[in-house]
């Protein structure tokens, strides 16, 4: 979602709608920093994913998030990363903004935004 952002690749509804969340403090799993780190891009992308990181909560992986993350990894066909990330937006209480709403689909008490389609 955040090079979507970046690049400015939503609707103008999904643009503003990602406004307001970037400019609230953001909250990220220890997995979405690690995957916004491992982008091939450009020094100037790489610096400006850099300060997204800095200005965010990165949540780490708690004892609860690791008992979602299983009872999620032995109901469901999910991967590992995308586990973790479910678990910790179920965790914490907090709607997952994603584009990849089929890894996240009928997850119990998951709630989930989709900008491409807000």
């Amino acid at each position: 979602m955040v090079s979507d952002y970046l690049s400015d690749s939503f609707s103008p509804a999904g643009m503003a709608f990602m406004d307001t969340v970037m400019d609230a403090i953001p909250n990220i799993s220890i997995i979405t920093q690690i995957e916004l780190l491992c982008w091939d891009t450009d020094k100037i992308t790489t610096q400006t994913v850099k300060d997204f990181i800095d200005d965010s909560v990165v949540m780490d992986i708690s004892t609860n998030v690791i008992t979602h993350c299983v009872d999620l990894r032995k109901s469901k066909r999910i991967k590992t990363p995308d586990a973790i990330i479910a678990a910790t937006a179920l965790a914490s209480g907090y709607t997952l903004i994603t584009a990849n709403e089929k890894d996240f689909t009928n997850i119990k008490g998951l709630r989930y935004v989709n900008p491409h389609k807000v």
